[in-house]
């Protein structure tokens, strides 16, 4: 197979790579995958097991995998009908279709340098760094064999703030707003909680995954209010922590501020998950399972917003980085902070239990 190109000023790709957390696919898999998800830090067989039945109330089935499926789909139709028949690859960090397997295939199908789509808009270790790690293990894995050199990797750039992550949420929380019913619900922005530390390391200058969470916040709210009548404030909050009691995480957590919105007299709220792409797990157990389900025992009204998912503008989005990536179109950014980097610097987001070989970085001598 000779794959097609596409080229430009800033140079070529033959493949795009569509990089995930992945999920299990039935009851079997689920404490494998959180054994896989979680190694080297520590985590109890019992926790894991605990955690574990989040996914069992789903049939020990994680949302992620269908998600993903359909992602691929939806970004090979959209290239191809733009005249980019560029083969999509699909790989995960925790569970089958590994990265390794991925760029095995790619490497047997003479695909030379492929561009990597994260599925984790924001720079934080665990939302970048960790990916570029496990494709560089996986790049390991795939020459150990001594025969051919895996596939040039890069990457898109982070897309927090590209019109098309961001207008499908200001539709969805503007149709969440019309569901709740209550007059001038406040929007709840929600996240996933990180270690402080590794917050205070994000991005070159520190603090980019609040900062970047932030402009998406203030950015849906502003565009949100435009359409529908909202109150004036918004909130960020977090959920899925997972660390260390003794460790401290982003605060507050989503069931303890809506706690707080109640005691203000707030009528009710809004809940859009800006932290994540697709309806996987921490979506539909954090959020509709748990947080609603703690809104309804209160007494509190909310609707919680969808995210991006394949909406056809964030399908699009991937072609244009992959465009913008080699210098045929400009960078769109909505925010303050103007379009990311598409190559890490070095020495940002670093590896909380020190240093391991990454990809798609430049290196600080």
């Amino acid at each position: 197979m000779s794959p097609v190109t596409v080229t430009g000023p800033r140079g070529s790709y033959d493949a795009v790579l569509l990089v995930s957390f992945g999920g299990p696919e039935g009851p079997d898999d689920v404490v494998p995958f959180l054994e896989n998800a979680t190694r080297g830090r520590g985590i109890p067989r019992e926790r894991l097991v605990e955690v574990g039945a989040h996914y069992t109330a789903f049939g020990g089935v994680s949302p992620i995998n269908d998600q993903n499926r359909a992602l691929l789909a939806a970004m090979r139709a959209d290239l191809a009908s733009h005249g980019l028949d560029l083969p999509v690859y699909w790989g995960n960090r925790n569970w089958q279709p590994y990265l390794a397997q991925a760029l095995r295939q790619m490497r047997q199908d003479g695909v030379q340098r492929a561009v990597c789509l994260f599925t984790s808009a924001y720079a934080s270790y665990s939302g970048c760094r960790q990916y570029r790690e496990n494709l560089a293990d996986a790049v390991a894995q795939v020459e150990a064999d001594g025969l051919r050199p895996a596939p040039a990797l890069d990457k898109l750039r982070h897309y927090f703030d590209h019109p098309g992550f961001l207008e499908p949420m200001v539709d969805a929380s503007v149709e969440a707003v019309a569901r709740v019913g209550v007059p001038r619900p406040r929007l709840v922005f929600t996240t996933h909680s990180i270690p402080l530390a590794s917050v205070a390391s994000s991005g070159p200058r520190g603090d980019a995954y609040l900062e970047q969470h932030r402009e998406v916040a203030r950015l849906l709210h502003t565009a949100v209010a435009d359409r529908v009548d909202v109150e004036d404030g918004w909130d960020l909050v977090f959920q899925s922590r997972s660390g260390a009691p003794h460790v401290p995480w982003l605060e507050p957590d989503i069931s303890e501020h809506l706690d707080a919105l109640l005691a203000r007299g707030v009528p009710g709220a809004v809940l859009a998950p800006i932290g994540f792409v697709s309806d996987h797990l921490e979506v539909v157990w954090d959020l509709d399972t748990v947080a609603v389900g703690h809104a309804r025992e209160i007494g509190l009204p909310v609707a919680r917003a969808g995210t991006a998912g394949t909406d056809p503008r964030f399908v699009a989005m991937v072609r244009e980085l992959v465009l913008e990536r080699v210098g045929l179109a400009e960078p769109r950014a909505l925010s303050r902070l103007g379009p990311s980097y598409d190559v890490c610097p070095g020495t940002c987001c670093p590896n909380p239990r020190g240093p391991r070989a990454a990809v798609c970085e430049t290196v600080e001598l």
